[in-house]
């Protein structure tokens, strides 16, 4: 059984930050993929950034050069710095991952429960 947890959610005024973090835990092989989505209310889950296993990275359009992602390969666990958050940055913030739980079973991919950002005008 694999879980993701995330942390770091929680209320800031816009121009501030937040550092979310999310762990890995349980039967875990490999990870190949890393990630961060976002859904605001009454909106779509869509994905804010992406960290491949050969370290490249991939971000939405509205957060680029303003949030960072990062990973910790020997911790199981992804970053998502988030610098000069505005208002419409306000979402739940979900964990995604692409996890080999075991070498006799192929990739599948999990989700963490949510950790809410809400950003003050």
């Amino acid at each position: 059984q694999v879980q993701l947890v995330e942390s770091g959610g929680g209320l800031v005024q816009a121009g501030g930050s937040l550092r979310l973090s999310c762990a890995a835990s349980g039967s875990i092989f490999r990870i190949n993929v890393m990630a961060w989505y976002r859904q605001a209310p009454g909106q779509q889950r869509d994905m804010v950034a992406v960290f491949a296993r050969d370290g490249t990275t991939n971000y939405a359009d509205s957060v680029k050069g303003r949030f960072t992602i990062s990973r910790d390969n020997a911790e199981n666990t992804v970053y998502l710095q988030m610098n000069s958050l505005k208002a419409e940055d306000t979402a739940v913030y979900y964990c995604n991952a692409a996890i080999v739980p075991s070498r006799f079973l192929n990739v599948m991919e999990y989700w963490g429960k949510g950790t809410l950002v809400t950003v003050s005008s």
